[in-house]
C-alpha cells in the first residue's frame, strides 16, 4: 500500500484541493510540504500528534518536510477555534519556544541537508521585514473580504468580535506558502481541518500571483467521541515535555481514553501495521483495556523512549493491581515552609501537587468520595496532614479511579 492510500485507510485525510495530483506527488516522494506551528508555549502537546506522525509517515515515503515555526504569526495569534484573543508573546519567548519545539520534533522527523531531510524555517525571517503598504499592494487585491468573512477559521471569533489584528492572520499564513513556494520549492501544505480556509488562501495567492499550482490537504482533527479536541484543551493540555507532563501521566492519559476512541487513536497515531489494527478492531470487553495499554505504550515510547514507556506501564499495572507500587508514580516535593505548625491541609496539598486547579475543586472531589489518602477514602474537607506522614517516601493520594500521586517533604 502506498503512502496516500495508507493515510486514507488510517482515516487521516479530511479535505484535499486536488486528490489525483496530491496522490501522485506524495506517492512518488516529490512533495516538499510544510506544517505550521505557532510557538504559543514552550512545549508541543498531544494535540500536535497528528501533525508530527503525518510528517514522519510522509518523510519515510521520501517526501521533504518543512516545520514552519510561526515566529511572525505568533505575534498576531491564530483565531481558529478560539472565542478569545491569544496572549501576546515577546520575540524572546517565541525564539525559546521554537528551540523547545525542535528538540521534541527530532523524536519524529530527521533534520538535515539531505533530499528528504526536514528543514525548520521561521516565518519571522520574512514577515517581520515586510512593509505594510508594499504588502497591501502586492497581495491585498488577491483576497476577497466577503470570502474571508465566511471562513470557518473566523467563525467563533465573530461571535464576540474579530479584531483587525486577527483578521490579518489568513493573509499572513497565505503569504508564508507563497514565499516558501518561491524560495524553497514548497509545493504543498498540510494542517488541521480547521485551517482549510487559510490554506486555500495560500493556494489561491500562488495561482493568482504566479500562475502556478500548489496543493493543500487537511488532516482529521483528533477529537473524542464527544467531539472535543484531545490532548490540547486550553488550561488542561497533555504536554510532550516530561517536565510539564510526566511520562507516567502521559501514559495514563492514553491508557484512560474512552472505549469508543481507542481504536481510532491506534489507527491514526501509531505505526502499527494496518493488518494488525484491523484484527484488533473486533476486540471488545476486557480486550479494549489491552488495546488501551498498546496505545499508551506506543505513544509514550515515541515521545519519551522505550525505557520510560516500560516504567510507566509497569507502574500503572502495579498501582491498579495492588495500589502499592510508588517507585515510578508522579511525585511532588512539598517544602517544609508550606506547613503551618507541622501540618498542611489536604486541600492545599492537592493544589500543590497539581491534582486540582483550585481548592474549590478539591473540596468537591472529597465531598463526592473521589479522594483517598494512603488507601483510605477521605470525607473530611478540613483534613490536616501531619509532617510525619510526608516524611520519607511520603503519602499517596488517589483522585478518582485512575490518578495516583505521591507527596513527600522536599
Amino acid at each position: 500500500m502506498e503512502i496516500y492510500e495508507e493515510l486514507k485507510a488510517r482515516g487521516l485525510i479530511a479535505q484535499v484541493t486536488d486528490e489525483d495530483e496530491i496522490r501522485q506527488l506524495v506517492n512518488s516522494g516529490k512533495a516538499t510540504f510544510y506544517i505550521g506551528f505557532d510557538c504559543t508555549a514552550d512545549s508541543l502537546t498531544a494535540g500536535h500528534f497528528m501533525a508530527l506522525t503525518l510528517m514522519k509517515r510522509l518523510q519515510q515515503a521520501g517526501n521533504k518536510p518543512i516545520a514552519l515555526i510561526g515566529g511572525g504569526t505568533t505575534m498576531i495569534g491564530d483565531p481558529s477555534g478560539r472565542t478569545d484573543m491569544r496572549k501576546m508573546l515577546t520575540k524572546e519567548d517565541i525564539d525559546h519556544n521554537a528551540e523547545c519545539f525542535k528538540r521534541q520534533m527530532e523524536r519524529f522527523i530527521e533534520f538535515g541537508d539531505g533530499p528528504n531531510q526536514a528543514m525548520m524555517l521561521n516565518n519571522a525571517d520574512w514577515l517581520l521585514k515586510l512593509n505594510y503598504v508594499e504588502l497591501l499592494r502586492e497581495v491585498g487585491a488577491c483576497f476577497s473580504v466577503n470570502n474571508m468573512l465566511r471562513a470557518k477559521c473566523y467563525e467563533q471569533r465573530m461571535e464576540k468580535g474579530l479584531s483587525f489584528l486577527e483578521f490579518n492572520y489568513m493573509i499572513m499564513q497565505s503569504y508564508d506558502f507563497y514565499h516558501m513556494f518561491q524560495t524553497v520549492g514548497c509545493n504543498m501544505q498540510f494542517g488541521g481541518d480547521d485551517q482549510w480556509s487559510n490554506m486555500l488562501g495560500g493556494t489561491e495567492l500562488i495561482r493568482r500571483k504566479l500562475g502556478k499550482d500548489a496543493y493543500a490537504m487537511t488532516i482529521t482533527l483528533l477529537t473524542d467521541s464527544q467531539g472535543h479536541k484531545m490532548g490540547k484543551t486550553a488550561g488542561n493540555a497533555v504536554w510532550l515535555d516530561a517536565n510539564k507532563t510526566s511520562p507516567y501521566d502521559f501514559y495514563q492519559y492514553w491508557r484512560n481514553v474512552g472505549d469508543a476512541d481507542v481504536m481510532k487513536c491506534i489507527r491514526m497515531l501509531t505505526f502499527l501495521p494496518l493488518e494488525q489494527i484491523d484484527e484488533m478492531a473486533a476486540w471488545e470487553g476486557s480486550q479494549l483495556n489491552t488495546a488501551k495499554e498498546i496505545l499508551a505504550f506506543e505513544l509514550t515510547q515515541m515521545v519519551h523512549g522505550t525505557q520510560e514507556a516500560q516504567k510507566a506501564q509497569e507502574a500503572a499495572r502495579a498501582l491498579f493491581s495492588t495500589g502499592g507500587d510508588t517507585a515510578n508514580m508522579p511525585a511532588t516535593a512539598i517544602p517544609e515552609g508550606s506547613l503551618t505548625d507541622g501540618v498542611i491541609g489536604l486541600l492545599d496539598l492537592m493544589l500543590q501537587c497539581g491534582l486540582v486547579p483550585s481548592k474549590k475543586e478539591a473540596r468537591r472531589l472529597i465531598e463526592q468520595g473521589g479522594v483517598e489518602v494512603n488507601g483510605q477514602k477521605v470525607s473530611d474537607t478540613a483534613m490536616m496532614i501531619p509532617q510525619d506522614l510526608l516524611a520519607g517516601d511520603g503519602l499517596t493520594i488517589k483522585k478518582g479511579k485512575k490518578v495516583f500521586h505521591r507527596a513527600h517533604l522536599a
